[in-house]
This record gives C-alpha cells, structure tokens and sequence, in this order.
C-alpha cells in the first residue's frame, strides 16, 4: 500500500514564504504534496526558495506581495486561480516585531505593525474565502504567538496588540464561514528559534531567559512550527476549527 501525502492535491498560499519561518512551511508543505505559492516582497530570496523546493522534487512558485496592500492581494489570489485553478490552504505568516516598549513607541510604528500583522491577515482572509468557498473549503492558519495568549514580559505592548487581534480575528472566522467548510485556526508558538532570533540572542543572557520560561527547556524549532502547520491544514485536522494552538513547549500551561 502506497501512502498518500497528507497534502496531496492541495494547493497553498503562505505569506512571509521566501524565508525563515515561512520558508520551513512551505518546504514541509511541498514535502507532503502540496502546491506552494510563496508570497513574500523580497523576489531574489522568494525565487531562491521556490526553486530548492522543486529541485528537491515539490512544486513552489514565488510571487510578489504586500500583504499590506488590497490590490496585491487581488493579484496575488488571482494568479494562484489562474495557476493552479484553487486554493485550500493559507497560511497567514508574514509579521513584524519593531520592538519599542510603549513609552517610547512611535506612533508611525504601531501603525507599521497594525498593517503588517493584522491587516495583512485580515486582507488575506477576505480575498481568500471567496476563492476557497468556489472550490468547496479550505484552511486558513494565522500565525499568532504566545503574546497572542498571554501578556508576555518579554515582548513590546505592541506586538501583543497584533497577536492578539490575529487571535480573535481567526475564532470570528471560524464561526462565521464554518458553513462554507472553510477552517480557520491560529498556531502560537514560544520563541522560535529563526535566524532573526539568533541575532538577538547574541546575547546569551536574553536567550536564557526564554529558554527559562519553556517547561520543555528548549526553543521552539521552525519544523516544530511548520508541523503544526502542516497538521492544521491536512485533512486530519478536518473537524478542527476556531482553536489556538500552543507551540510553546508548555509556556502558556502555568
């Protein structure tokens, strides 16, 4: 008996897909069947993934997009249409972190951050649904965090306004187009453990205190992440909806 991908047939969009984070989605998605349109504003980066992927045997295409941006979006849906005829999966992952504590954050960078972390999904989800509902349903994963959760001592005011609009955004989602068969769940993840992290964890006091925080006594890993992912968007997840899941190593438990 021959085992049969988990996302076989399925055709996903992941935003911030050119590296990183995004970057580990899109390869364990590809890996496991799927067509991935990685979407992204950096095109040398994008097309460098895109084309690892399919050496390696997946199908990625890179395309170019502000998540932030309406008409890039219209865009982007309709070339994934155009393409490969559906979407079932988005994946909601492109986000920023200026990290300014409230007393002295600018006002032009909350603005920054509301417009990439929520409004980007938001853009995302309303193109989206119209396409999933034409091809029978689909699943839409925001990437939110534990600051999506829990207040976080950590990390900036602002940040944990986004995540946690990201987190709201994805159970009103879920209730209203259920209907449509369309799924929609947040994953929320500790400190991962990126490139962009390691730059601030040149510092080895602040790694260990996120380390500290983790029950488990590790940081998140991007296939950690990108297994949840894959999980949410598979057919094994076909009856869950409207959830938060921690990818915390226990961290929001206490």
């Amino acid at each position: 008996m021959v085992n049969e991908k988990r996302l076989a047939g399925k055709v996903a969009l992941i935003t911030g897909g050119a590296q990183g984070l995004g970057a580990a989605i899109s390869r364990r998605f590809a890996e496991e069947g799927a067509v991935v349109f990685l979407g992204d504003l950096n095109p040398g980066t994008g097309n460098k993934t895109a084309a690892e992927i399919t050496e390696k045997g997946g199908r990625a295409f890179f395309i170019n997009l502000d998540v932030t941006n309406e008409d890039s979006w219209t865009a982007a849906l309709a070339l994934v249409e155009k393409e490969a005829g559906r979407l079932d999966v988005l994946v909601n992952n492109a986000g920023i972190n200026i990290r300014e504590p409230i007393e002295i954050m600018k006002a032009e960078n909350f603005d920054t951050m509301l417009a990439v972390n929520v409004k980007g999904p938001f853009l995302g989800t309303k193109h989206a649904i119209p396409l999933m509902r034409k091809g029978g349903g689909g699943s839409i994963i925001n990437m939110s965090s534990v600051c999506g959760l829990i207040g976080h001592r950590y990390t900036t005011e602002a940040y944990t306004v986004t995540k946690g609009a990201v987190t709201l955004l994805t159970k009103t989602i879920a209730v209203r187009y259920a209907k449509d068969n369309i799924r929609c769940n947040s994953i929320h993840p500790s400190t991962v453990e990126t490139p962009l992290m390691m730059e601030v964890f040149k510092d080895p006091a602040k790694k260990q205190e996120r380390i500290g925080e983790v029950p488990l006594g590790r940081l998140a890993t991007e296939t950690d992440v990108a297994n949840a992912a894959l999980f949410l968007a598979s057919d094994e997840a076909a009856f869950i909806n409207g959830v938060g899941l921690p990818v915390d190593g226990g961290t929001t438990a206490d």
